[in-house]
């Protein structure tokens, strides 16, 4: 467990180590240790799977069928604690061990089965096996007993299948129609984005970037904006930026997609809205899944020391949306699932919009809160596996890091550079989307994480099983009469 723990606190510490750029935005020297202070949590979760390893490991590793079981029952448990970090405490699923394998589509193809999550559990299997045959192969040398290693011979051929049913997937694509996108990342320095005296320029920004756009040839079905890419509510009549985008939606008769602050009976969301370049109709989404300690204070009623002391950095807390609204474009037969900031990184939440009938993805985020960091990368490597789970192809507007679109495979087609490489920087990504028209739902979107509860499920049944066993060997035996 200690063990675990140590290996946990190093992992999560180094993988979120861009938080510390919030202490370099706010000026903080506490914030920049963030990672430090989260991880000591987060490693909680290795430290009990590490426990439950050393409560089911063998003594020996000379069987292959007991070393395919010790396999599974930690990759189900790996899975299983995966599942629980995704929800516990409003959730902090980042950066699971499948989300490294984002670069190699032909694996990452069974997610459309069992979510991210059959991937972790692919990972561990693999790398269980790996670290039990050297131990197999030194024990049979010592004891010169050598027997058929069916546990590396079946792991193998696991991957094989793995990667041959991705490149089968691949073949058979979906029939889809091209939509023209643009999408605009204004980087706007996160300082100016809420300060009246940059508002002028804030909105001469967009309106250059998606003027380019806009005379673009064929000129583009969609243009989005980021997350919060107005200083203002657009839906309040006496705000300039409900002026600016009106006057903008009139003028180039195409659909917009922006992020926006929203105003509801005394409540305050972060939202996304679909004005309609033919009606100048309005759509509205409140983002349902909002970041804790970023949007609002756990507890902050419950315990005001507490709240004095985060609401330093989080001044107001706004409401959770409540329904997963689906735009429907000009084009009738595209309809839009606007995932704001990181609930693009949610499966389950995912999956809703495309059950009420979602045939895009767009993630509208502003990841300029953690500067030119890791942050933004991370964001799109998590991002990638909503296409895939989902099949449906996914467009990214940030205001600074990664715009880009994805496909329904999980392959990123095109991404806003600068002249040398870096993704840092303004511009417009314009480009054709395949939609799909078939309207198919995969397994995951049917069932959600069925694989990752099944998962749970097993290891529960495991730990009892092993701890009832340990408790009957150490429980003193009566001497007979």
């Amino acid at each position: 467990m200690l063990l675990g723990y140590a290996a946990g606190v190093v992992f999560f510490t180094g993988a979120f180590s861009w938080l510390g750029a919030l202490g370099i935005l706010f000026d903080s020297f506490a914030l920049r240790g963030l990672s430090l202070l989260l991880s000591t949590y987060l490693g909680l979760y290795f430290a009990f799977w590490a426990w439950f390893i050393g409560l089911i490991a063998p003594r020996d590793f000379l069987g292959s069928i007991r070393n395919l079981l010790i396999a599974f029952l930690a990759a189900c448990a790996w899975v299983a604690h995966e599942w629980i970090r995704g929800w516990l405490f409003g959730g902090f699923g980042w950066n699971g061990l499948g989300v490294a394998l984002h670069g190699n589509w032909p694996l990452i193809q069974i997610a459309e089965f069992t979510g991210v999550t059959g991937l972790s559990f692919a990972v561990v299997f693999a790398n269980v096996i790996a670290v039990m045959i050297p131990l197999r192969l030194f024990a049979e040398a010592r004891t010169g007993k050598m027997r058929p290693h069916f546990d590396l011979t079946l792991t193998l051929s696991g991957l094989v299948g793995l990667c041959a049913f991705g490149l089968f997937t691949a073949q058979n694509r979906p029939l889809t129609k091209p939509l023209r996108v643009a999408a605009v990342q204004a980087d706007v320095p996160q300082i100016e984005k809420f300060d009246p005296q940059f508002t002028a320029q804030i909105f001469d920004r967009f309106a250059r970037l998606s003027d380019i756009a806009l005379h673009s040839s064929p000129p583009p079905d969609l243009v989005i904006w980021p997350e919060s890419s107005m200083p203002d509510p657009v839906r309040d009549p006496n705000t300039a930026s409900q002026r600016f985008v009106t006057e903008f939606s009139v003028s180039s008769k195409t659909d917009l997609l922006l992020g926006t602050l929203d105003v509801e009976d005394g409540h305050e969301y972060n939202a996304a809205a679909l004005v309609s370049g033919s009606t100048q109709q309005m759509q509205i989404y409140q983002k349902i899944h909002l970041v804790p300690f970023g949007e609002y204070i756990p507890l902050r009623r419950s315990f005001p020391l507490f709240a004095a002391v985060a609401g330093k950095w989080v001044a107001g807390d706004f409401d959770f949306g409540k329904d997963y609204t689906v735009f429907r474009l000009t084009k009738n037969d595209v309809l839009v699932a606007s995932l704001i900031c990181f609930e693009d990184t949610i499966g389950d939440l995912t999956r809703r919009f495309v059950l009420n009938g979602a045939n895009l993805l767009v993630n509208v985020t502003n990841d300029g809160w953690f500067l030119h960091s890791a942050a933004s990368h991370q964001h799109l490597d998590n991002a990638i596996f909503r296409c895939v789970e989902t099949r449906r192809p996914m467009v990214r507007a940030a205001n600074t890091g990664v715009t880009c679109f994805v496909n329904e495979f999980g392959r990123v087609t095109q991404i806003l550079q600068d002249d040398a490489g870096g993704t840092f920087t303004e511009g417009v990504l314009t480009g054709e989307v395949n939609v799909p028209q078939d309207r198919q739902l995969t397994f995951y979107v049917r069932y959600g994480e069925l694989f990752a509860q099944l998962c749970a499920v097993v290891t529960l049944i495991a730990l009892i099983s092993f701890l009832w066993k340990a408790s009957a060997l150490s429980a003193p035996k009566s001497l007979p009469k």
